[in-house]
């Protein structure tokens, strides 16, 4: 005898489906979007030139960190507008995937800093 309970219905483009789920996926952790103002090393390598510096201005896209993996140089770009808050690594460093090397702050001094040289 079959115990109901245990099986999930998913209805997937209009067809439904009868399925057990595992302990292992009802136990995953939930996803959790990338923080967009932190720059991670999606794969191990050595840090091999730091482009920007504390307190930088960047636009989205801007190239901050060098980083050697695999016998070639990743060119580490920000996801959106702002400003360096910390640099974690530094030239030379070994670093693992995932690992924050950068994180940055929505820039909030740019309206005060336009109108210089003017």
């Amino acid at each position: 005898m079959e115990n109901r309970e245990e099986y999930k219905i998913l209805n997937i483009n209009s067809t439904q489906y009868k399925t057990k789920l595992s302990r292992k996926f009802e136990n995953r952790t939930p996803f959790k979007p990338a923080d967009p103002f932190m720059v991670k090393s999606f794969i191990p390598g050595t840090v091999v030139d730091i482009l920007v510096k504390e307190g930088q201005e960047l636009k989205h896209g801007d190239v901050v960190i060098i980083l050697d993996a695999m016998k070639m140089q990743n060119r580490l770009k920000t996801h959106v507008d702002g400003c360096v808050k910390k640099i974690n690594v530094k030239r030379g460093d070994k670093v693992t995937k995932g690992a924050v090397l950068l994180e940055m702050e929505k820039d909030i001094s740019s309206a005060s800093g336009e109108s210089e040289g003017a």
